[in-house]
Parts: C-alpha cells; structure tokens; sequence
C-alpha cells in the first residue's frame, strides 16, 4: 500500500497517480473539500476511481466528558508549552523560518521566506493566522501541540459531529487521529468518542478483514510481476519443501 504526505503541486501530481492513503493537514472543512475534490478529480484521468484513494487528514481530539471538560483540558495542555518551545515549533513547521526577530506580540510577517517543508502547512498556518489576526505567541501556541494539524476538543458529541460533518461533507474519507497525550488521550478517544461514531453508523464494529488495506475498503493491485510472467509464459518456480534430518 502507497501512503503518501505532502501538499506541493508535484507530490499531488505523484500522489493522484500513485498514492492509495493520503496523509494531509488541512485546519477548516473549506479547506478539506477544496484538497478532497482538487486531488480525487484528478483520478479519473490517471484511469484511477475515487474509491481507489482515501484521504485521512491529521485530527488531534482532546475528549472531555462534556465541553467545558474538554475545554479545561485543552487549555491544561496549552499551558504546559513554553513559549520560547512553541515559537520553534512553529518555525519547524513553517520550514525553519527564524522567527526570532519579529516582535512575539506582533503579527506573523506577511513575506515569510519559502522552504522545501510542506507546501500545504505553510498557507494553512499562515491563512489562520491572517484570518484571525494572530500574533506570533498565539500562533505558535495553536500550532504547538497538534504539529499544525486540525484540533478539536468537546464532548464526545461535539468531536463527532465535528467529524461527521467533515466526512459527510467530502472533507476527506476518514481521520488520522493523533491523540496529543499517549495513553490517555488516545484511551478517551477509544472509551468516549467511538462509540458515539459507531451509534452514528459512522465506525466499524468489526473488522471487515484481515489486513490494513482490507479495512481501508481498498482493492488489493494485481502484480505487476505476475503480469510479466503470463505474458512470458514461463513457469514459475515452486519453493522446495524443506527437508527432514
């Protein structure tokens, strides 16, 4: 199976016809659909259905028992980044972007030098922080603790409405959940938020099969070895049974 991150207009052309999951980071549902339909469109064309790809966007949930829990939590976790930690986080996932001059209160530059790091993260990042008007302390601090991926936090509903709607709404085809505390939030998660995803309909309550790609619902490729050999029509060769001693 060919799993495949990125979001520069090459690692697409490569992805939409090659790649069978899709690793992404898009922070609205806007976003989502605009990556979901540019790169599943493209498919046809490669000879490819849509069915033949799946695209899981990183999702990092903080699960409370109701909201305000939830919220709490969030908010325990933002606490224990420093700063100075965040703000090179950020420069990390922007490309290493020294962002030690600019004012930490200030907003984040508008003129931001370009790296070969993740084409799709850096408008992201930058789009959020534009749209509301962040400053550097705040943007590193959203940033921090997720890698620049999509967070939510709220009750088990509220995640999976949040969920739900992205996916009912060709946001993508499923998430790559990436709790922000191991083991406990990925045990939340598990305890709180999928059986409110399997009451919905929305998640499996066994597995369709024996192997990733089975419960992915992806077609296992023929090989092309095989291929190759009827064409030849040559014999394939048996391994020998191992011998007694």
């Amino acid at each position: 199976m060919i799993v495949q991150a990125g979001g520069s207009d090459d690692m697409i052309g490569v992805a939409a016809e090659f790649a069978e999951v899709i690793f992404c980071a898009p922070l609205t549902l806007q976003a989502a659909q605009r990556f979901y339909s540019s790169l599943k469109g493209r498919l046809a064309a490669l000879g490819r259905t849509p069915d033949e790809m799946k695209i899981l966007p990183g999702l990092s949930p903080v699960v409370g028992r109701t909201d305000a829990e939830a919220l709490e939590n969030y908010q325990y976790l933002n606490s224990l980044i420093h700063p100075v930690v965040a703000r090179e986080i950020l420069s990390m996932v922007l490309g290493n972007v020294d962002l030690s001059p600019y004012p930490f209160d200030g907003p984040l530059p508008d003129n931001l030098p370009r790296s070969n790091a993740s084409l799709q993260i850096f408008q992201e990042v930058t789009a959020m922080a534009k749209r509301e008007n962040l400053s550097i302390r705040q943007v590193a601090i959203r940033v921090a603790g997720a890698r620049a991926k999509a967070v939510v936090y709220g009750s088990p509903q509220t995640v999976a409405d949040m969920m739900e709607e992205w996916f009912r709404k060709d946001g993508c085809d499923g998430f790559n959940i990436m709790p922000p505390v191991l083991p406990g939030s990925l045990d939340d998660f598990v305890d709180l938020v999928i059986p409110e995803l399997q009451r919905r309909g929305l998640f499996r309550t066994e597995y369709e099969g024996r192997t990733l790609r089975e419960n992915l619902g992806l077609r296992r490729p023929p090989s092309r070895h095989a291929d190759k050999t009827r064409a030849s029509g040559a014999d394939v060769p048996r391994p020998r049974a191992a011998s007694g001693g």
